[in-house]
């Protein structure tokens, strides 16, 4: 193919060869938005020369995110960074951290016009606020995507885990693995769709299958450690003989400190979420059996690969399936 010139760069861009012209040489005086698009039509088509100055940095990405103390969204926000510094220097990953008990900040957050975006990935709850927020930008045409949680049920593209068929797993494993029958409890956080998702896979997956094990309780933790604590204790309290634990949040260190205190903590199944240094240790040591880990670094990595293709930086079709969750027991370690 012969070298791409100002007529084809002007044709898919959508504007006239003065634009690009103007652009390509660095004269200034062109829209923000035009210069977005003669810059990522000029590098779709391969064209050999454009000054660093017109377009490093010129594609914004903004990621937002929840709970920055604790070890999944730090994993979460450290594969954005690491991912980010292998793209062009046409693109910048801007990451946010915004709280996810002010859903009324958040909206405002979304919704904001300050800096130019071309997309926007969001790790937040949802909310009627954020939800409207989300579906407001959407309609004005920018692109978003979903990790881990949809903060909106209808607009946006998702990247996560089955969290359904995760839920299902932490029953499967505790079905199997307990040594007497008895009361199984359940903690999670109630505002995270996906954490919803889990406790129903794992309630559908006991009802399926009448036997010695009982789903008996939920309790809702907010994946606060002080919650999360006294939670589990009363738990241990009103089922003396209790044989399973699933965690389908947050606060890990917490339920791991209370077991590793008590008497029975050792004795009951115990099946939580992500890897980090308090989940391996509570496998070394017993304390917890299974570890269901929603794999960051690959939802980053989809979640960037998505907005590119939105925007025109590559053409590689991204994969629709759920992302894989990894199961990982002491053994595995």
């Amino acid at each position: 193919m012969s070298k791409p010139n100002y007529s084809d760069i002007a044709r898919l861009a959508g504007v006239g060869t003065a634009t690009v012209e103007r652009v390509l040489n660095g004269r200034g005086g062109v829209r923000a938005e035009l210069v977005e698009k003669v810059v990522i039509a000029a590098r779709s088509l391969n064209y050999p020369r454009l000054p660093a100055e017109t377009h490093r940095g010129l594609l914004r990405i903004e990621v937002l995110m929840v709970r920055p103390e604790t070890t999944f969204y730090r994993r979460l926000s450290r594969a954005f960074e690491r991912i980010s510094e292998t793209l062009d220097p046409l693109v910048v990953v801007h990451r946010t951290f915004v709280d996810e008990m002010k859903p009324a900040e958040i909206a405002k957050r979304i919704l904001s016009t300050d800096g130019a975006r071309v997309g926007l990935i969001l790790a937040v709850p949802s909310n009627p606020a954020i939800s409207a927020a989300v579906e407001t930008i959407v309609g004005r045409g920018l692109p978003v995507v979903h990790v881990v949680t949809r903060a909106s049920e209808t607009k946006g593209e998702f990247v996560g885990i089955d969290n359904y068929a995760a839920g299902r797993t932490a029953a499967h494993f505790i079905d199997r693995m307990s040594r007497t029958g008895g009361p199984v409890v359940a903690l999670c956080h109630p505002v995270y769709q996906v954490h919803r998702e889990r406790i129903r896979g794992f309630s559908d997956y006991l009802g399926d299958r009448p036997g010695p094990l009982a789903f008996e309780w939920l309790g809702f933790t907010r994946d606060d450690e002080l919650y999360s604590a006294e939670t589990l204790a009363n738990a241990l309290e009103m089922y003396p003989d209790l044989v399973g634990l699933y965690n389908a949040g947050g606060g890990n260190a917490a339920l791991i400190d209370v077991l590793r205190r008590h008497r029975r903590g050792r004795d009951l199944v115990f099946v939580g979420h992500e890897l980090t240094d308090y989940t391996r240790a509570a496998l070394k040591e017993g304390i917890m059996d299974v570890v269901l880990d929603q794999a960051p670094e690959a939802q980053a990595q989809r979640a960037l690969d998505i907005v590119l293709r939105r925007i025109g930086l590559t053409t590689i079709e991204t994969d629709r399936a759920p992302i894989r969750f990894i199961t990982i027991t002491p053994e595995g370690l």
